[in-house]
């Protein structure tokens, strides 16, 4: 009896590996959660109304494997209540305290409501997601990326900013955590995806592509006085107000190059940029032994998104394929003038290593906004970055208290440097 209970429970685990294995390839298909549901995979999306989270929730919308549990704005309540009326997450979170106030009547019955500046860390602690999806902008995805870490959730990284200020923080605690940091940037997804060809200590350098934004075709000259909207009108990418600008300065670039620092453990000098407008290619490897892999597709963000959320499988999307004859020529050219310029920022953070990486990506925040809410020209960004980044940061020691700190005086040093500049008149239209 023993003997023949021993043999059925074997059968019955091998039938049950078969069946699991079988699901992951209809899975593929859209096949196996149709036919056979299990308990779909819990995102916690912070910043939800942006950009990346509104695209974020049409592949879960998509993808029956996929449930919002948790959702977390910043001020768009309006917006934050039709997706919580539509997703039905556990949990919503706003940080500004009066959109919260208005948007409190207008959640559905049991939609729990966190307000505060510190809603997103708690909404993360409290949910307990399978994967936290940043697409927050600047410093403020910090605070609940190291929140992900401690409760063992999966991140999805859209918010490169965090990296950038923090790096030395938060890879070795996922590390330690035992912690996937699955990239959403376009450019870190495709690289992590051409890694698979080869391995790690394989790599030769690593190409990231650049569009060159909404002025890439301007001389320095021009450019200087492109208006806010000009410097939005991206030609090819359908993204948020601050990563557009940062893609017409190319200080996106900058922050990228850091990014993949820290993500794949790679030095300044196997890091590479290139200019690529019709972006088509959106990072290349190339391999100790000659070999280039490259990963392609329309300029769309949703691949990357998708790709993240349903990480190991890949969802099967119904878009139509890519049509290189279309396309025509890619052209490929390495940046120069203003754009070296600003590209040098990030190897300059890599190499110095310590705070720099959060001064840049203080300074520039607040160069950004600053330009959005047309208190300096588009030309004074890249130059007011620069003077910040090469003034000695308060502290050496890399401490989450010192990255808090350095980011407050990066923030600080900025506005000195706007007020000593002394008042702009708005730049007229530029264009012809």
């Amino acid at each position: 009896m023993i003997v023949a209970a021993e043999g059925r429970r074997r059968f019955i685990l091998v039938r049950w590996a078969i069946l699991t294995k079988m699901g992951r390839s209809l899975a593929l298909f859209g096949v196996w959660s149709r036919r056979h549901p299990v308990a779909p995979k819990r995102i916690a999306i912070l910043g939800s109304t942006g950009s990346i989270g509104q695209q974020s929730l049409e592949v879960i919308s998509a993808t029956p494997d996929l449930c919002a549990c948790a959702l977390a704005a910043g001020c768009n309540w309006k917006l934050l209540a039709e997706q919580a009326k539509r997703f039905r997450p556990a949990i919503v979170a706003m940080s500004d305290e009066q959109a919260a106030g208005r948007l409190c009547p207008l959640l559905p019955a049991g939609v729990e409501l966190l307000t505060g500046p510190e809603a997103m860390t708690e909404l993360v602690r409290r949910s307990r997601p399978d994967v936290v999806l940043s697409g927050v902008v600047g410093s403020a995805g910090l605070a609940p990326t190291l929140a992900a870490i401690e409760v063992g959730a999966t991140l999805a990284m859209a918010n490169k900013e965090t990296l950038v200020m923090a790096g030395a923080i938060v890879m070795p605690a996922a590390r330690k955590a035992g912690v996937p940091v699955l990239p959403v940037d376009s450019e870190h997804s495709a690289i992590f995806q051409c890694l698979a060809a080869g391995k790690r200590q394989e790599v030769a350098r690593v190409v990231i592509t650049a569009s060159g934004g909404a002025l890439r075709d301007w001389d320095g000259e021009r450019a200087e006085q492109a208006t806010v909207e000009e410097a939005l009108d991206h030609p090819t990418w359908r993204m948020g107000r601050k990563i557009t600008i940062d893609s017409a300065t190319l200080i996106n670039k900058a922050l990228e190059i850091i990014e993949a620092h820290w993500l794949f453990g790679l030095a300044a000098e196997q890091i590479q940029v290139v200019l690529h407008p019709q972006s088509i290619v959106h990072s290349y490897v190339e391999f100790r032994d000659g070999s280039v892999i490259a990963q392609m597709g329309p300029p769309d963000m949703m691949l990357p998104i998708a790709y993240a959320l349903t990480y190991p499988d890949r969802l099967e999307r119904r878009t139509p394929p890519l049509d290189l004859p279309a396309v025509g020529a890619l052209t490929f050219s390495a940046p120069d003038g203003r754009f070296a310029r600003a590209v040098k920022l990030g190897y300059q953070a890599v190499t110095r290593g310590g705070l720099t990486g959060a001064v840049l990506n203080a300074a520039n925040e607040a160069a950004v906004q600053a330009f959005l809410d047309k208190r300096i020209r588009f030309g004074q960004i890249l130059p007011l970055v620069e003077d910040v980044l090469n003034q000695p940061p308060p502290a050496s020691a890399v401490t989450l208290e010192a990255i808090l700190a350095t980011d407050r005086w990066a923030r600080a040093r900025l506005e000195e440097g706007i007020v000593a500049a002394g008042p702009v008149t708005a730049a007229k239209a530029s264009r012809p």
